[in-house]
Parts: structure tokens; C-alpha cells; sequence
């Protein structure tokens, strides 16, 4: 296996594959590879620690080398972290006392002097003119020179990195869980399963490929591969293609067509062919999707082919040349007639659409037979729809108000979020608790059986992810809803980023609100100090890198919410930038270090959303003063430059006011479906292990457990949703 695809291992399992290699007396390096690791908050396992310890000292050391810039990379210690402030957290002066001093040191540069005299003159200075302000005054070793070492802490982070398998068997496992997956996979996903999918051509294949984006990657490598294509509907086919061209398998964005080499384009439509040729009913789907279908027509050009008939019959839906009804429309005509019932029995042979309609058809319906309908047929599909469908319904209806007015969080696929008042009727008591009583049977009848389940507590309220998409790649990050404890006197979260061509200035601020939302101050580069906490310093261009950090003292913070958050003053976008990421730091009140220190780290998210302020988490303070952190994984559209905390604070309150206390499904959820079956649920004190093997639950796993145990981590919680 070529080592490319060790880093994908590493970082989805946390396991090296097996080190292989001459025998030798390899413990000495070994240790001081364990050593190493350590200073980024990394450790190895007892178990491999061993085996490397056996192996010769050059191997030990080409695994170090290439184990080391993976992990130095997942905790964001591949790059040099420097401070505006050299002394930061220290000696942060105030906000007015450092414009002033830029603005003299200006007067004192024979350069710029006139030109700050003019300025002075309008009453109006522009920060970014002046020479001393936005750029780094020191070089990072000097930077380092003024911090003391770290001193470790029982609370800092270590992930240990346990042995794998063989490499080829990790390689191969890794593909058919991320093919096989029940959900969505994100950006990052995706583009791992990409890789793995090319490799694993020719290799075992997951039972099922449930979700669809996941199928179009899979039947790129395929084709590459001269192997059959996986398809059961016509929108397959465009999903490849668009993968083909680099677009967007999910379908919600354009795509704009690559000129295909012939054998591609008949593979195409020998593909489109068989489908339709199979089942004509599915030329329905194809109105779902009529502009991109014609603008492929243009690329596969079907009329050269006589031989594919049905293919041609896909264009001539999509140009309207033939009618093909879809299922939708038909329930649509139902519903504008306000005939539910008939439109929920023919939403019956759709379970799935059935299940997203029923909040819809719930609301229409006019009486208490129309609502034991609607009921009643989502009871007999239940067992028909995907685990994950089952569960997101689930969730909605647990949180569906039973009063109007209520607001109501958008959030789409992209993390893009949008607050409006709820205006919808309410959807009656009876009917919601039926469903929800359902609803728990259905996913309870579904989970495997288990005897005894060990959990780490600070597992419990983190939330099941319905959608990859709800969470961003890194460490330690955890998906949309989960709410973790939070435990450290200090705080500090920092961003980095790099600009690719254009100037580029990322701010990152820290909102800081009370129990009702109302805004009690801020940090921020117009805010550098506050009794809180500080600032580190403006940076405003980012040609080789650039980073900010905010360090907070929890127990002096005197708001209920802190809420960091990235602003795009000017530049490139998150998804233009060549690398951005955000992250947050837990410290004693005595550690004092560098402004970046790895083994602190508790959360390193990449920042590639479509708005230009990001809302990565939130931090809210209980009545008996401890925390915890709400992961949102947001995005607000902002404006196209100059976005200040001063501008969004409004935005952001409204938005928090309508997550805050939303409740997704949890592990806390699954386990007490998993209690009502008869297994026993033991929370672990973080010592004992037990003896034989337990279903383990948990943040990390622990070194001991018996090796039949099965082990879910954050890295593999989607194992929890049932099919």
C-alpha cells in the first residue's frame, strides 16, 4: 500500500497500520517518537509501542517522520502560530493606547507622515495606513523567546493512536465504511472516499451503497477501473457525471460539463439505457433535475448512438419533447385539492417522502380521521425507511413548538443559517407523541442486541450524525447539536489562515451575552483587553500565514454565552483561501506556554463554508457555573467586506436564540433505547476496565478493553444509526 493512504487511515481511525519492516533493536527511537508525539498531544499505545520497539531503528524513524506531520497537521501544528503582541497574553495594551501609538509612530515615519496629517486633519484615520499596524513586528523565533515551556497538566488533551491491522486490511476497512455509510459524508468525506474508492476498485465492495453521493464517487473509480457502474435510477447517472466534471454529486449546485472522452459518454448512456430500459416509470425523475439533464444532453450527444433508444428518451423529457409525470407532482395536485388522504396513500409507496411530508400533511389535515390516517400509515412504512430518515423525523417532532410563534432555525447543507418566526399551525399533542412513541419502537427494534455497554459520560449529549455535512473535518470536532463539558480555567481559541492570491484579512472576535441574549461586550480588534480576557493582536494580510487567538478566563466571565466567531474583513472567501482553519485551547490557570500549544488543543475545525462570518461553536455558562460548548458548524452570509462583531451581534443572538435550547438526537438517545431492551449500561469512571467484551462508547478509546469489544468513538459514531 503506498503510504499516500496512511494519513487517511490515521486520521479517520486513530490506528496506524501495521509497522512492518526489518527486526531490530528499534525501542530507543521508539520512546522518543512516543516523546515526541506527547509534545502535540499524541501518545502511543502500549501495543505499539511494542511493536515498533522490534523493528530496526531506521524503520522506526521513516514511520516517526511520516506519523508526525499527519498528526502535527490534525492538531494544527503543521504551521508556525505567531501573535501580533509579542507577549500575548500579557502586557495586551488598550484598544485607544495602541491606535494612538500606531498613529505617533506613523507621525515619527518621514513616509507616511503627511499622509497622517491629512488624515488627522478629516478626523478620520485609516488604520490600515499606517505603517506599525496589521503586520508582524517580530519574527516567530523572537516571538517564541518571550514564553516560558509549557508545563504539562493532567487536563491536557492525548489522543493515543492505537496499532492497526495490516495495512491493505485498514485501507480496505476504512473504504467500506465510508462507502457503506447510512449518511452523507461532508466535503472532506467525500474527497477521502474519492482516493480510497480508486484504490479499492478492484477490491471487496460494501452489501449497499445507501447514500446516493456516495454512490456517484464509487462509480467514478469504477469507470476509471473498467469495472460495472452501480445504478438503480437515471439520476445516478448524472450524479457521476457530475463527478466526472468536478461538480457537485448532491446535486445542489451547478455543474458545468466537461467535454467526456467517447468511451466515457458510452458508458453513460449504455448506463442511462439499462435504467430506464428496466424500469420506464423512472424516466419521472428526470423533471426533478430538466436544466442539468439538458446541458449534459449537449456533452453526450445520444443522437450519435441508435443502439441506446431509452438513453434518447431522458433528453426528450428534459426538453419537454415527451411528458414523463413525477411522483411529486401528483402528490402536489392532491394537496391543492386538500384531499390528505389520498395523498398520503399514494405517499405510502414513497416511505421516505411520506415520512419528510408528515408535518406538511399533519397541518392540512381538517379532522381527527384525516390525522389517525396520516398516523396510521406512517406506523405501517416505518419499517421501510432508512435509520436515518426515521431518527431526523424523530428529532423534528421532538422539538416541533407546540404553540406558534416560536422561532424557526434554516440551516442548509452548505451550514448557511437563517432565523424566521414559525408561523406553521401546530401540530397537535396527540399525534406528536404517537409518532415519537412509534418512531422509538421502530429505531429500538432496530438496534442490534447488546449485553453490556461501558460509556464515557462526556459522550452522552453528543449528538448522532444524521448528515456528515453537519460537521466539519478535524480533531476533536463533533457534529451539529453536541454539547460537550468544557473543563479548564483558561479558554482560547485562535484561527489561522492563508491567502492564496489577493490580500486577505480574517478577524476573529468573541461575543459575549447574557441568559437572555442581550449583549454584555465583546473581543475583538476594536476591543483588545476587557476584564475577561484579551486580544492578541489585528493581523491583516496573510501572504505566508497568519494567526489570532482570544484567551479568556472563564471564571472571571461575567456573560452566560461566549460565542467566537471568524469575520471576513477583506479577501478571499473560506473556500477560496489556500488553508483556514479555527480551534480552541483549554489551560490550568497556572500553564503559560506558547500562544499555540498542541497538547492543549481540544478542537481543530477546517473553515470551508459559503458565508463570510463563521460560527463554529458556542460556550454557555450553567447556574452552577460550569460549561459547556454547543457545536454549531455555521455559517451567516454577512456582507461582501468589512464584517465586524459590532455589525452581527444582532444576527448572531437571533440565531443562538433559536438553537440554543433546540435538542437533537443524542447518544443519551441510543442508549436508553439500548436500556429498554435489557443491556446493561455502566457509565466508566475513566480507570476500571471491565473483564470480556462490551459494546465501549466514548470520546477515545481505552487501552485494555478485550479485543472482541466493539469500540465507537466520534471517528465511527454513524455506526450508532440503525439502517
Amino acid at each position: 500500500m503506498s503510504h499516500r493512504l496512511e494519513p487517511l487511515v490515521i486520521r479517520h481511525t486513530h490506528r496506524l497500520p501495521l509497522p512492518t519492516g526489518p527486526s531490530g533493536q528499534g525501542d530507543v527511537a521508539a520512546r522518543q517518537f512516543d516523546a515526541v508525539l506527547m509534545s502535540a498531544g499524541f501518545k502511543l499505545s502500549a501495543e505499539l509501542l511494542q511493536r515498533l520497539s522490534g523493528l530496526s531503528e531506521g524503520t522506526v524513524v521513516d514511520i516517526a517522520v511520516r506519523t508526525l506531520r499527519t498528526v502535527r497537521e490534525m492538531v494544527g501544528d503543521h504551521v508556525r502560530h505567531n501573535v501580533y503582541f509579542v507577549d500575548f497574553p500579557a502586557n495586551v495594551p488598550d484598544t485607544f493606547d495602541f491606535w494612538m501609538r500606531c498613529i505617533t509612530e506613523a507621525l515619527a515615519d518621514d513616509e507616511t507622515r503627511g499622509r497622517s496629517l491629512t488624515q488627522l486633519a478629516s478626523g478620520v484615520v485609516d488604520l490600515l495606513t499606517l505603517p506599525s499596524y496589521g503586520t508582524y513586528r517580530h519574527t516567530y523565533a523572537e516571538m517564541l523567546a518571550h514564553h516560558d515551556e509549557l508545563i504539562a497538566a493532567v487536563g491536557d488533551r492525548l489522543t493515543v493512536l492505537h496499532l492497526g491491522g495490516k495495512a491493505e486490511d485498514e485501507v480496505t476497512a476504512l473504504y467500506l465504511a465510508l462507502a457503506g455509510s447510512n449518511t452523507p459524508l461532508g466535503e472532506d468525506g467525500l474527497h477521502d472516499l474519492r482516493l480510497l474508492a480508486a484504490y479499492c476498485a478492484d477490491g471487496p465492495q460494501p452489501e449497499a451503497i445507501p447514500v446516493r453521493e456516495n454512490r456517484a464517487v464509487v462509480n467514478e473509480a469504477r469507470l476509471s477501473a473498467g469495472s460495472g457502474l452501480l445504478l438503480d435510477t437515471v439520476t445516478d447517472v448524472l450524479r457521476l457525471a457530475c463527478a466526472l466534471s468536478g461538480g457537485d454529486v448532491a446535486l445542489q449546485e451547478p455543474t458545468r460539463f466537461r467535454t467526456l472522452p467517447r468511451p466515457v459518454r458510452r458508458a453513460l448512456l449504455a448506463g442511462l439505457d439499462s435504467v430506464v430500459a428496466a424500469a420506464p416509470a423512472k424516466l419521472a425523475d428526470v423533471s426533478v433535475h430538466r436544466e442539468p439533464w439538458k446541458r449534459l444532453g449537449e456533452r453526450l450527444h445520444p443522437h450519435e448512438y441508435p443502439r441506446w433508444p431509452h438513453a434518447a428518451e431522458v433528453f426528450a423529457v428534459a426538453r419537454g419533447e415527451r411528458e414523463a409525470r413525477s411522483f411529486d407532482s401528483r402528490v402536489e395536485e392532491l394537496l391543492a385539492m386538500n384531499d390528505v388522504i389520498g395523498a398520503t396513500e399514494l405517499l405510502t409507496s414513497a416511505p421516505g417522502k411520506l415520512f419528510r411530508s408528515l408535518d406538511r400533511l399533519l397541518r392540512m389535515a381538517l379532522d381527527q380521521d384525516e390525522r389517525d390516517a396520516v398516523v396510521a400509515a406512517a406506523e405501517l412504512v416505518a419499517p421501510e425507511v432508512s435509520g436515518r430518515v426515521v431518527l431526523s423525523v424523530r428529532e423534528h417532532l421532538h422539538n416541533r413548538a407546540e404553540e406558534t410563534g416560536e422561532r424557526r432555525v434554516f440551516v442548509n447543507r452548505l451550514g448557511r443559517a437563517w432565523v424566521t418566526g414559525d408561523t406553521r399551525p401546530p401540530v397537535l399533542p396527540a399525534e406528536r407523541k404517537r409518532l415519537i412513541a412509534a418512531l422509538d419502537a421502530e429505531i429500538g427494534r432496530r438496534l442490534p442486541p447488546v449485553e453490556r455497554v461501558l460509556i464515557d459520560p462526556d459522550v452522552l449529549d453528543v449528538a448522532l450524525p444524521l448528515s456528515g455535512r453537519a460537521t466539519a473535518a478535524g480533531l476533536g470536532v463533533l457534529p451539529r447539536g453536541s454539547v460537550t463539558p468544557v473543563d479548564g480555567e483558561l479558554l482560547r481559541f485562535f484561527v489561522y489562515w492563508k491567502q492564496t492570491e489577493q490580500r486577505t484579512d480574517y478577524d476573529l472576535s468573541g461575543l459575549l451575552l447574557d441568559a437572555k441574549l442581550n449583549t454584555v461586550s465583546w473581543l475583538s480588534y476594536t476591543s483588545l483587553s476587557r476584564f475577561e480576557g484579551e486580544h492578541s493582536g489585528d493581523i491583516t494580510e496573510a501572504p505566508d500565514g497568519a494567526s489570532e487567538f482570544i484567551n479568556l478566563r472563564l471564571g472571571a466571565v461575567r456573560s452566560t454565552f461566549i460565542v467566537p466567531q471568524v469575520n471576513i474583513y477583506a479577501g478571499e472567501g473560506f473556500e477560496e483561501c489556500e488553508e483556514s482553519f479555527f480551534g480552541f485551547m483549554l489551560r490550568e490557570g497556572e500553564q503559560q506556554g506558547r500562544p499555540f500549544e498542541p497538547r492543549t488543543v481540544r478542537m481543530k475545525s477546517e473553515l470551508r463554508g459559503p458565508g463570510r462570518v463563521a460560527l463554529p461553536l458556542a460556550f454557555r455558562r450553567a447556574r452552577d457555573g460550569r460549561w459547556t460548548a454547543k457545536w454549531l458548524h455555521l455559517y451567516l452570509r454577512g456582507t461582501p467586506s468589512a464584517n465586524r462583531v459590532e455589525e452581527n451581534q444582532v444576527t448572531v443572538a437571533t440565531l443562538l436564540r433559536g438553537i440554543a435550547d433546540r435538542e437533537y438526537v443524542s447518544v443519551r438517545y441510543v442508549t436508553g433505547l439500548l436500556a429498554g431492551r435489557g443491556a446493561t449500561v455502566t457509565l466508566w469512571d475513566g480507570r476500571s476496565i471491565p473483564e470480556g467484551p462490551v459494546t465501549y462508547i466514548g470520546m477515545e478509546r481505552p487501552e485494555g478493553l478485550h479485543a472482541d469489544s466493539r469500540v465507537i468513538t466520534p471517528e465511527n459514531l454513524r455506526d450508532l444509526i440503525p439502517e
